[in-house]
């Protein structure tokens, strides 16, 4: 009963009906008040005080350490929200309530739509880009994404009769995520809290058990965690999860043996040669494997290393792009810094450079400028061709490790 019900090639002009009890929440798009930052009342060199390290909050919650410069710019990436949010409004004034709901998505992607004078030239596509109010994003990502669409297959009992049939079950899955429950983002006040440990684990189980081939892999406790925060409703967390690992993201990313992940790595390698020649030769040179940092921002989807609001405004586009987003994003990073990776002689130096420049991008305009418009086009159907290559070699590595494996385990 409690299996995937619904095939992978979804329609999303659903509009989400129920709702259940609204977990946390964080401060709206309206809010004038900007972050404020703890640093010292009296800087000893005022030219200087941009490299002071200070702690600030972010929109959702987070507590950031940065210095003066990233609090000036998350201020200027507030009021763009502002700014991107009047748009919205204007648009639901002239269009109609929840105009995006019940957009048809053709084949390639692009809305159909009309937009009014000041904004017709304009698809959703490119709305999306420019991102989506926080107010917004819950049932734009649950229509989007195909969500709530295949939340209306099953019963609508379903999620709730899910949960009470795991209660007390003990599982390799439940185990591994109860050991990694208290390191999810461990310095948000609500997801260290009781209730948000207790809706985490409810949703990482639940889909343990909806999809046994996945279980549970080690990533997706920070999706899980981060679609919470920003959705509130623990159902709406579960059905994004599922879309996200039945829809939107390739195929066996999260099972067993990874290898969906090894696939989009090698297919990223290839790629980062195409698209950035010069730093892939100086890398290969090195020695250095881009995986070693592309691995964790492939399986948590960047939560994990790019500040929240940078990370979501990746988000607002992978729920409609597909997963192809995920490549343009990666290729930018390691683009933004390409002379200063072309200087780096040490694989240490490497990952540095490159963390640190993720940990920083509080500007997600900066970054998605770059992923869209520096890196240039990259068509579903090219990448899928390279996947369908990488795949047969992935596979046949995999089978050639368990052969060594069986034969090690015959000679003990």
């Amino acid at each position: 009963m409690f299996g995937i019900q619904a095939d992978r090639e979804i329609s999303t002009g659903f509009t989400p009906q129920r709702r259940i009890r609204t977990l946390w929440t964080t401060p709206t798009s309206s809010n004038n008040t900007n972050f404020t930052a703890k640093v010292p009342k009296k800087p000893t060199n005022l030219s200087n005080s941009n490299t002071i390290s200070v702690k600030f909050e972010d929109l959702y919650g987070f507590t950031v350490e940065g210095n003066v410069d990233d609090v000036n710019v998350l201020n200027e990436v507030r009021e763009r929200i502002r700014q991107q949010s009047k748009a919205w409004w204007d648009l639901e004034a002239s269009k109609g309530a929840n105009w995006y709901l019940h957009t048809q998505i053709s084949s390639n992607g692009v809305a159909s739509l009309k937009f009014s004078v000041l904004t017709n030239t304009m698809t959703l596509k490119k709305l999306l880009r420019k991102g989506v109010p926080p107010t917004l994003r819950p049932k734009l990502w649950l229509s989007l994404s195909g969500a709530a669409k295949k939340r209306s297959t099953v019963p609508e009992t379903y999620y709730d009769e899910l949960i009470r049939a795991t209660e007390g079950k003990t599982t390799p899955a439940t185990r591994q995520i109860d050991h990694d429950l208290p390191r999810t983002f461990p310095c948000h006040p609500w997801i260290n809290s009781e209730e948000g440990q207790a809706a985490l684990r409810r949703v990482l189980v639940g889909y343990s058990f909806r999809d046994s081939e996945v279980g549970y892999c080690q990533g997706l406790n920070y999706v899980a965690a981060l679609l919470l925060i920003v959705l509130k409703e623990e159902e709406d967390a579960f059905w994004m999860l599922s879309v996200l690992l039945e829809n939107v993201l390739v195929t066996d990313c999260y099972t067993d043996n990874l290898s969906g992940c090894h696939v989009e790595q090698r297919v990223f390698k290839d790629l980062l040669t195409k698209k950035c020649p010069r730093i892939a030769a100086h890398l290969e040179l090195m020695g250095f494997d881009a995986s070693l940092v592309a691995t964790e921002w492939f399986l948590c989807l960047f939560s994990k290393s790019l500040p929240s609001e940078t990370t979501l405004r990746v988000w607002d586009v992978l729920f409609y792009e597909g997963a192809k987003v995920l490549f343009h994003v990666a290729l930018a990073i390691f683009k933004m810094k390409e002379e200063d990776l072309l200087r780096a002689h040490h694989i240490g130096d490497v990952i540095d450079i490159l963390q640190t420049t993720s940990r920083h991008l509080y500007d997600p305009d900066e970054l998605l400028t770059v992923a869209f418009d520096k890196i240039g086009g990259m068509t579903a159907n090219s990448i899928t061709k390279e996947r369908k290559k990488q795949e047969t070699v992935v596979l046949a590595e995999i089978d050639q490790r368990l052969k060594r494996i069986n034969s090690l385990k015959l000679d003990e």
